[in-house]
């Protein structure tokens, strides 16, 4: 598996711990980075468009090099999702069209604003093979005929191009991506492009069936990870609890702590080599907390006290995390310091 090149030295906490932002309103900045203040965020994550639409709407220039200069300024990498509707897995050739015009969007605006990488759902085989039967073979090539061009493209915007970051899903109907070591799949057949990353979403794995809240199974999920993609592809995790027991597919998050998971595990994520340098997202719900922030500001809080309590075991010489092998070396350079 060819291993990607290392992260780019712009920082210095070892996992930057922000959240999935709001930007409705006063846009980017506006809300966004003043949502980020308010919980305190040190990394954020937007919609670029409806979440659940096929709209591509062009952006506001003078927004987005507000937006791109007070993040460098503030330290604050930012990340963009991409549209929830995107399947290159569809038996439907429209829906295809629409999934490569709306992760071309995504890209160019995450390159607009200074993303560093674009969050992709990894999509379904929906319908069924000729002959009856899975439509995942046909599915999979028809990845690599859409998404492959796309990194071209991605290619042509320079060094300072986001990443496409690959997240798993949970693992519901015919998901192409759910448990990690299908990974290997994925990744090969967009030629391990080096621009090709993943995105661990730390409730979808439990729902895939990786079983985080037991000793150690955060650390094993990730050697899986490491294994399957290659080292140095991680670059973004969502940390998410959730609310339904191991492997049940079913993608529903509850805050951190208050799932089936636990706090405790996520202290794991600050330990594992293949963690360092990645910032950790929540995608977790707020509503429940008035919608105001309080439920995001509540769990990157308890983050950054799992994250003090990770960089003290390690300072006293305690860790579970394995070593990493092969690859490019020690750990990556770190970024600075939904819902």
């Amino acid at each position: 598996m060819t291993t990607a090149p290392p992260a780019p030295p712009v920082a210095t906490a070892r996992n930057p711990i922000g959240a999935h932002v709001p930007v409705a309103g006063r846009g980017l900045a506006g809300t966004g980075l003043a949502y980020a203040r308010r919980v305190g965020a040190e990394t954020v994550q937007v919609f670029v468009a409806n979440p659940r639409g096929w709209a591509t709407p062009a952006g506001n220039p003078a927004q987005d090099e507000e937006f791109r200069i007070a993040c460098a300024e503030e330290g604050v990498p930012a990340w963009v999702h991409a549209p929830y509707l995107i399947n290159f897995g569809s038996d439907n050739p429209a829906t295809r069209e629409r999934s490569a015009a709306s992760l071309r969007h995504s890209l160019r605006r995450g390159h607009a604003i200074g993303a560093l990488g674009v969050v992709l759902h990894t999509g379904s085989a929906v319908g069924t093979a000729p002959g009856g039967g899975s439509r995942r073979a046909e599915a999979m090539a028809q990845v690599r005929a859409d998404v492959r061009p796309l990194l071209d493209e991605l290619d042509a915007l320079g060094e300072d191009a986001p990443w496409l970051l690959l997240e798993p899903t949970a693992g519901q109907g015919s998901s192409l991506c759910s448990r990690l070591e299908e990974l290997a799949e994925y990744v090969e057949a967009l030629d391990a492009h080096p621009k090709v990353g993943v995105c661990l979403d730390t409730c979808h794995a439990f729902a895939a069936g990786h079983d985080l809240a037991v000793p150690g199974g955060v650390t094993a999920a990730l050697d899986a990870l490491a294994s399957a993609a290659g080292p140095g592809r991680l670059r973004l995790i969502h940390a998410n609890d959730s609310e339904d027991v191991v492997g049940a597919r079913k993608d529903r998050h509850a805050n951190i702590g208050a799932g089936m998971i636990g706090a405790e595990p996520f202290r794991e994520l600050f330990e594992h080599p293949e963690t360092a340098g990645v910032p950790l997202l929540v995608e977790t719900p707020d509503r429940k907390h008035g919608g105001d922030g309080t439920g995001h500001a509540m769990d990157i809080a308890v983050l950054k006290d799992l994250r003090e309590r990770a960089a003290v075991r390690g300072r006293g010489g305690s860790r579970t995390g394995r070593s990493r092998t092969g690859g490019s070396g020690g750990p990556r350079t770190a970024v600075r310091d939904h819902g």
